[in-house]
């Protein structure tokens, strides 16, 4: 990242490309994309300081390469092109049974004929049509110049402001162009989209942006918007009765419905009564993306013989919508045990085909999971923060099956930034323990397959949250071996969905060795290796706990599941059976321990909740990071040791 010089009266960090906050004393930023701005605001007449908070609210005033967003916004502006999009569900591919409940039969979803797609003739999805018709450029240099792009956005909001009738100046009376410049159709998300640019404007931003690009937003801290604009844009109103959301977030109600669709007790859909916390504890927040667009996404959720999940977020402007109450269970993440502990967040995007998500959507999505780990006493971080890409395959014949979203453009240092729980080292070499950090917009893995046409091209070059591991110190070394998704014991690839042999940002690892710039961790029974040099550092130093094999036990099995004693299920319920996975962890191993539970199944195999019984056991589980996956190791089987030791 290039580091442009600026004076301030007091010290500010930009770290990794994230923002922060400034004094009101900063100097001024130098030319280059801040320059881009003042030309765009200056052109068209929109004050400065709303083209910059409404370009940060969407872009962070990065490019992206170039690439679309998830919702098909392209450059600074987020100008839109929906036509790029890639339609369809991640739930409609691969082998993964999104319920993952072996009592049941196996889960095998299909989009039943819906367009998963979005309306192609919805002007807020081609905003990049608008913006050429008011600049004169044309639809492909507005998506790829980032300079036209920021002059397209600001012809956009200028004519949004002319259509409202109002002639101003004044920041504060741009609040209407604002809140529609996202395309929210409902007034509350409208709100909230308007609400955090001009937070943003109040509080001031800066950073470096992907790019090498410096940009700075001064901070304006007495701006008062005038909010009686929104209801001159005729949008709808949002009902937000049973939604379990914070209040200054857009939440609905899109209920999943529980549904019986046959003649047998178990035939029914699509989510599980329950009632949590008072029989279960949620453990687990975990991410995902849908893999479609928000129409047809919804539609989707809506079919009793469809999937679940308890919350959905538009990509354009945060929006969310509830569809399961959170003290039910959801089928979302291909594991039982993981969905009876566990409420699940999808996010509108494709993991590989669009490759950004914009910042309204972090901010939201980050609002409402710390409201939920507050209310559920939900550590923040990435043991309990989960991906549905660090969810374990429940049996053997069901790891090579399991999905990959959110994938490794979804940047979480900045989203535990926004959480309020940064991501922090802690110690030396000598701590045991390495927390994955690289710096999100240099880390450029040459991964593959973006491209469903052509799966072999290079993926395009931009940030990701991925570290690759190597069998030796070097870059040339083959990657580590995967068996659960390669049974052959050949190489993980570079393919973008292959996390075989790779490391996300969050995640912590015992420490096997370090030698020079390169460090390794266990994983997966072997030793992995990453770049690691003290002044670019891709992992930073952590304390805390590990297991390794009790004296005298070769290795220990590995479960994708915390499941009871046979002993523990009453007469009626037919046990589960503990189905040790294909890896297993070895003595003089280590592996950072993340929770110590108790081992539990949910039986819920009819469509009468007064069936169903939470069905505890004596047997303790330690769930470990023991690949790009967690897994639990027997408590019996293990010792637990301060990393360091």
């Amino acid at each position: 990242m290039r580091r442009l010089p600026v004076v301030l009266s007091v010290t500010v960090a930009l770290v990794s490309g994230a923002a922060v906050a400034l004094m009101p004393t900063a100097q001024a930023a130098e030319p280059g994309r801040q320059q881009d701005f003042a030309d765009a605001a200056r052109e068209f007449g929109v004050p400065e300081s709303v083209l910059l908070g409404v370009s940060y609210l969407e872009s962070r005033w990065n490019t992206n390469a170039g690439t679309p967003s998830t919702s098909a916004g392209y450059g600074p502006m987020h100008l839109t092109d929906v036509a790029t999009a890639t339609a369809g569900s991640h739930h409609d591919h691969g082998s993964e049974d999104p319920r993952g409940d072996s009592a049941r039969p196996t889960l095998r979803p299909t989009a039943h004929g819906h367009d998963t797609g979005s309306d192609n003739s919805s002007p807020s999805l081609r905003t990049v049509d608008l913006a050429a018709t008011l600049t004169g450029d044309s639809p492909a240099t507005l998506r790829s110049d980032a300079r036209r792009n920021i002059r397209g956005g600001a012809a956009i909001l200028a004519q949004y402001q002319r259509e409202l009738g109002i002639a101003s100046g004044n920041p504060a009376d741009w609040y209407g162009a604002i809140a529609r410049y996202a395309g929210a159709t409902d007034t509350a998300s409208a709100n909230a989209f308007a609400g955090e640019v001009f937070a943003t404007m109040r509080q001031g931003m800066e950073r470096v942006t992907d790019d090498g690009q410096h940009v700075l937003l001064r901070p304006t801290r007495d701006l008062a918007p005038n909010t009686a604009q929104l209801g001159r844009l005729g949008l709808r109103q949002t009902a937000r009765a049973e939604v379990e959301c914070p209040s200054d977030i857009a939440c609905e109600w899109i209920p999943a419905p529980y549904q019986k669709i046959g003649d047998g007790p178990g035939d029914y859909g699509n989510h599980d009564k329950a009632n949590r916390p008072a029989d279960q504890k949620i453990e687990y927040i975990i991410i995902h993306d849908t893999e479609g667009a928000w129409d047809g996404v919804l539609k989707m959720v809506q079919d009793p013989k469809y999937v679940s999940w308890h919350y959905t977020l538009r990509s354009a402007d945060g929006h969310i919508a509830q569809h399961v109450p959170t003290k039910d269970v959801a089928w979302h993440a291909g594991n039982w045990y993981v969905n009876a502990k566990s409420i699940g967040l999808e996010h509108e995007g494709f993991a590989a085909q669009g490759t950004w998500y914009t910042e309204a959507m972090y901010r939201t999505s980050s609002k409402l999971v710390r409201h939920l780990a507050e209310k559920y006493r939900i550590p923040l971080d990435r043991q309990h923060i989960l991906g549905h890409d660090n969810v374990p395959g429940v049996t053997p014949d069901k790891v090579k099956g399991m999905h990959w979203d959110p994938g490794p453009y979804w940047d979480w240092a900045h989203y535990f930034d926004l959480l309020g729980a940064p991501l922090k080292g802690r110690g030396n070499a000598k701590a045991g323990l390495v927390t994955i950090k690289p710096n999100f917009a240099n880390n450029t893995p040459a991964f593959t397959g973006c491209d469903k046409d052509n799966p072999g091209a290079p993926c395009p070059k931009r940030g990701s949250t991925s570290v690759v591991l190597h069998t030796e110190p070097r870059q040339d070394a083959p990657l580590l071996a995967d068996i659960g998704l390669r049974p052959d014991g050949s190489p993980s690839t570079m393919h973008v969905s292959d996390h075989g042999s790779r490391v996300e940002t969050g995640q912590r690892y015992a420490v096997a060795e370090v030698a020079g710039d390169w460090t390794a961790v266990w994983y997966l029974g072997q030793k992995g290796w990453f770049f690691n040099p003290p002044g670019a550092p891709t992992g930073v130093w952590a304390k805390g706990a590990v297991v390794t094999p009790k004296p005298g036990l070769a290795n220990v099995p590995v479960f994708g599941r915390a499941y009871p004693e046979k002993e523990a299920y009453p007469t009626g319920y037919p046990p589960q059976d503990i189905v040790p996975l294909q890896y297993s962890l070895p003595a003089g191993q280590r592996y950072a321990v993340g929770l110590d539970l108790g081992s539990e199944y949910y039986s819920a195999t009819t469509f009468d909740p007064a069936a169903h019984k939470v069905i505890a056991g004596k047997t303790r589980y330690i769930q470990v990071q023991f690949g790009h996956r967690v897994a639990y190791v027997k408590a019996d089987d293990v010792q637990v040791l301060p990393s360091g030791r």
